[in-house]
């Protein structure tokens, strides 16, 4: 399929054309919408780059940076100039943001086209209107967007190059430090501070039962006495006050009805869909962008051969194309009908700084819907279009409305209130519902439910007092989900970086690791951060590294020269560094601990773990013992009262990738193991295990039969041996939820559910 037309002087340019884009999926989505006279090749990413083995960067002449082939492209480039050599013109198809033109621009630098033969296309999507029309206009190489990628690269290796060195001498071996990642760990590290400095204090909350003449049953908060917030600090003054209540009369003193509209949230920018991918799909930010990657760059669809399911994944703008608009609101029209269509697309505000070049995150072709391309996605990639899709249609709809009642009600000198909240008109919430955010709501907070008709006078029949003891609680620690929140509000990084981000600090440099969804520093990231902090105040500085992104935008919008950007940076950052080198306090581990090894009779040494100190054998690697010390990230062995039925010697419970199992602690030369099971009995018929904690590929926990993979029994709430009163179940479930604790029946068609409640006696 070509482009169409040509005109006599585009022919003379494009007889023979040769397009690189950065995937080879790329290419054969890209491809089948051009003609012969194309040839689309791969680039697999960036060609050149600064020397793995040297600073490569000379701060005496203009920090000129040295470019060299990347380690194992040498062969790709190779290519790339054979198919450079059969053709007069270059189009440069590299992804649409800064990383992707300073790509072209090593191509254009290495390949033999003639520069004014060489051409930037750009399209928000791999559709065949899209790119069609970036090919019909071609563009240039933009040099300014180049000098911000290469600002970038220059400040970040200088910091990584420079510091290294230093950590190594004053902490240990091996280290190295980022010029954005180390600002990350510290904010890790900071919430973990507080977390341990956070003292709980008790409050409790007073919650009445009532009935009016009209059913259902409702709940009411204390809210104020004797005309003031209520502060209930303890279970004496919460007994006190119930006390005053046996008498009195609870009376409606107000009623107040009204209507609640809940608007829809934007389309997906990068951020939000690491966010949300994170809560609702389980996705770490690293998966999210490989999945969405291979969403954007084309998925073959049988019949309709390959097509990009969604526009470009790194943006930070909230844009989206009328076109876009258009199509969803046929659709929407189509399938719900005109009521859930706003008279007006709806326009949604971006953050400052957001390129508005770009459009949000959306599917490129609203037709396509989930169900109707399913058979050619794998799981991931399924769930992930259709947050992608739901989301983006919910954001052309209208909003979701509530009818909202509140009912003052006095009772002697304490005022309650109950809330209530019904839905009219389900809105964008037909198509989508956004996740709750990490932090949890206060935990007195009663959820909106269902309150009877009530007129004011009409004195309620108390049925029951219910008092909640409850504490104050520290900072959640952040969750990946959570920490992109942070970085974006605090505008560091931008959107390409956050899954590197995390990926650098967590995988590569163990400076933080994951505890199910939190992220807990390890020893080695707050040693790492308590030296840095004193000595580079500015590369540890939130603000700070919040106003250098500011300035690679400037230097990107063509109002600041790259250069002069890093001769700033680099004057503090080269006296901060001697300084550091003269008086940082050496923290290197090594030392020894007076203990002889147990295996060869060698002393044994303090060394470090990305999870900590441990203590290992000074004869390493010819001797390999080694122990763990406490509070070093991973969890002590705990004994148990069992011998290995293999060898004898005592079993352990041991914290693996899955949970908790028992093993043998004569490992390795033993390797018998075996679950942790809770003393449950498995409900299958005729099936002799037990129900044990485990853990699954992504960190959630659930209880399964000891007997897998015979037995596949499962349940996702802790089992409790306590029988279901309603049809004597032998075990129920627990879950907690907002400060209450519920226990359920799992068998299939009985409906017991109950609080447990908190006794104040």
């Amino acid at each position: 399929m070509g482009l169409g037309r040509r005109t006599r002087k585009e022919n003379v340019v494009a007889k023979r054309s040769l397009v690189v884009v950065e995937s080879p999926t790329k290419v054969k989505t890209i491809q089948k919408y051009l003609d012969s006279s194309f040839v689309v090749k791969a680039s697999m990413g960036h060609v050149r780059d600064l020397p793995k083995s040297q600073l490569g960067v000379d701060p005496k002449k203009g920090f000129k940076p040295k470019y060299v082939v990347s380690p194992g492209k040498k062969k790709v480039l190779d290519e790339l100039k054979k198919a450079a050599a059969n053709a007069d013109t270059l189009y440069v198809a590299t992804d649409p943001d800064r990383e992707g033109e300073a790509i072209g621009w090593h191509l254009a630098q290495e390949l033999d086209v003639g520069k004014n033969n060489v051409y930037r296309v750009s399209f928000n999507e791999i559709t065949e209107r899209a790119v069609r029309g970036a090919f019909a206009k071609p563009g240039r190489i933009d040099l300014k967007k180049v000098d911000a990628q290469q600002a970038r690269r220059v400040l970040d290796r200088l910091v990584g190059y420079k510091l290294s060195p230093l950590l190594w001498d004053k902490v240990q071996r091996g280290l190295s430090a980022g010029r954005v990642q180390s600002v990350a760990v510290r904010l890790i590290v900071d919430r973990e501070r507080e977390i341990q400095a956070f003292v709980p204090v008790e409050y409790w909350s007073l919650h009445a039962r009532l009935a009016a003449k009209l059913p259902p049953e409702f709940v009411a908060t204390l809210k104020e006495v004797d005309g003031e917030k209520v502060s209930l600090a303890d279970g004496d003054a919460t007994r006190a006050l119930m006390a005053s209540l046996q008498d009195a009369r609870f009376l409606v003193k107000s009623v107040t009805r009204g209507e609640r509209r809940r608007n829809p949230v934007p389309p997906f920018i990068t951020s939000t869909l690491q966010q949300e991918a994170g809560r609702k799909l389980g996705f770490t930010a690293k998966k999210t962008m490989a999945v969405a990657q291979q969403l954007y760059e084309g998925i073959d669809l049988g019949a309709e051969g390959a097509k990009g399911l969604i526009t470009y994944m790194r943006t930070d703008s909230v844009r989206v194309a009328r076109e876009a608009q258009a199509e969803a609101r046929e659709w929407i029209t189509a399938r719900l009908g005109l009521d859930y269509v706003p008279d007006a697309p709806p326009a949604y505000r971006s953050r400052g700084s957001a390129q508005e070049a770009h459009e949000a995150i959306r599917p490129s072709e609203v037709r396509l819907e989930p169900r109707s391309v399913a058979r050619f996605l794998t799981k991931d990639q399924l769930a992930l279009y259709r947050l992608v899709w739901e989301r983006f249609l919910a954001s052309q709809m209208m909003p979701a409305v509530y009818d909202t009642v509140t009912a003052d009600i006095e009772a002697g000198r304490c005022l309650f209130r109950a809330q209530g909240a019904t839905l009219r008109f389900k809105g964008f919430t037909a198509v989508y519902e956004e996740s709750r955010e990490d932090e949890p709501r206060p935990v007195e907070d009663d959820p909106e439910s269902a309150v009877p008709q009530l007129e004011e006078g009409e004195v309620l029949r108390l049925l029951a007092l219910d008092p909640r003891q409850h504490f104050t609680q520290p900072p959640p620690h952040y969750t990946e989900a959570s920490l992109i929140k942070t970085l974006e509000e605090l505008g560091i990084g931008r959107p390409s970086t956050y899954a590197s981000i995390l990926g650098t600090i967590i995988n590569e440099r163990g400076y933080v690791r994951r505890e199910r969804k939190a992220l807990v520093p390890t020893e080695l990231g707050i040693e790492v951060t308590n030296f840095l902090k004193p000595f580079f105040p500015e590369i540890m500085d939130v603000e700070f590294t919040a106003q250098m992104e500011d300035s690679l935008d400037k230097i990107e919008e063509g109002d600041r020269k790259w250069v002069d950007t890093v001769q700033e940076f680099y004057a503090r950052f080269e006296k901060d560094l001697k300084k550091a080198s003269k008086e940082g306090r050496n923290v290197k581990v090594g030392a020894p601990t007076g203990e002889q090894c147990p295996e060869c009779g060698k002393g044994l040494v303090e060394r470090w773990s990305r999870y900590g100190k441990f203590i290992a054998c000074s004869a390493y690697p010819e001797c390999k013992y080694k122990r763990n010390l406490p509070g070093n990230g991973r969890a002590e062995d705990q004994p148990t009262d069992e011998l290995c039925p293999a060898c004898g010697k005592p079993m352990v419970i041991k914290h693996g990738r899955f949970g908790k199992f028992i093993a043998c602690s004569g490992y390795p030369e033993c390797k018998t193991t075996k679950p942790v099971t809770l003393g449950i009995a498995c409900p299958q018929p005729g099936c002799t295990g037990q129900l044990t904690e485990r853990r699954s590929r992504r960190g959630r926990v659930f209880f399964g039969c000891s007997a897998y993979p015979t037995c596949r029994f499962v349940v996702w709430q802790r089992p409790v041996l306590e029988p279901c009163p309603k049809c004597g179940a032998p075990f129920t479930t627990e879950r907690a939820a907002r400060g209450r604790v519920l226990r359920r029946c799992v068998r299939e068609g009985c409906d017991f559910e109950r609080e447990v409640e908190i006794s104040v006696a």
